[in-house]
């Protein structure tokens, strides 16, 4: 990806009702201006979710209020409220304090590991998984073996560089949605990291997904759909596709969208 150049524009390289016990909207976890903001909080949670956005390769400024990337998971939050309506799920988002990863600082991977540790202080000690996309997606791999309570990652066109760490991922699920004419990140280097992490002792599956790009415009239902019943099915809430739901590490598996929809809830 091209410096100072937003993931979806850049050439590749390289709201349900809330329950009446719960607060519901984007509310800090702190108070302030803290990494962790909460999108639905239940008094007892059973389960939680972190989301995170996309960004920049590099961009030190702070992400602006009207920040495209924060937009596009705004439905997959939504999506994730309605599916848990019934459920104790507490459901929080990323804040960051730089637009982009920035080479060797990778901001985006501090900020997660901070949003990470106060979702886990508000939630207690109940099973987690990261959904993330673009910059977001690889953040969230990266920090997915900080705490065992994390059982696993839905990537959304996730940004893979080669060479990308994946012994944090063993004993943990991973799941990448991509589309093949990803014309930002790359599906190939997405599949590659699922053969390495699988080869690490990951439970892998990869997911062909028929559009949507990098943005998730076209089809995004298909693609809210399977992200939340993914998550719900990692969290123990839902069925599981049988790579993911199978306990031992055969290697990574690839799917189209309309397979992992027959193997799971298929929500309207």
């Amino acid at each position: 990806m091209s410096a100072a150049a937003e993931p979806d524009r850049v050439n590749p390289g390289g709201d349900g009702p809330a329950d009446g016990d719960e607060a519901s909207g984007d509310v800090d976890a702190r108070g302030g201006a803290g990494a962790l903001v909460i999108r639905r909080a239940p008094t007892e949670p059973r389960a939680a979710v972190l989301l995170l956005h996309g960004g920049r390769e590099d961009a030190l400024e702070p992400p602006p209020l009207m920040n495209l990337p924060a937009v596009r998971m705004r439905p997959f939050a939504s999506d994730l409220v309605r599916a848990t309506s019934q459920e104790r799920v507490l459901i929080g988002r990323v804040r960051y304090r730089h637009r982009g990863w920035n080479g060797p600082r990778e901001d985006a991977v501090h900020d997660a590991r901070r949003a990470l540790r106060a979702l886990l202080d508000a939630a207690g000690p109940v099973p987690v998984v990261l959904m993330g996309h673009s910059m977001g997606a690889r953040a969230a791999l990266r920090v997915a073996g900080d705490d065992p309570q994390v059982r696993g990652v839905v990537a959304l066109a996730p940004w893979c560089p080669p060479g990308e760490a994946v012994g944090q991922l063993r004993d943990r699920m991973v799941a990448a949605l991509h589309d093949p004419a990803d014309r930002v990140t790359q599906a190939g280097r997405t599949w590659e990291h699922l053969t390495r992490a699988s080869a690490a002792g990951a439970r892998t599956l990869g997911i062909r997904m028929p559009g949507g790009g990098h943005a998730m415009l076209r089809d995004a239902r298909t693609w809210q759909r399977i992200a939340t019943s993914l998550t719900l099915g990692m969290l123990g809430l839902a069925p599981l596709p049988d790579p993911l739901a199978r306990q031992d590490h055969s290697g990574a598996t690839y799917m189209t969208a309309s397979q992992v929809l027959a193997e799971t809830d298929g929500r309207p």
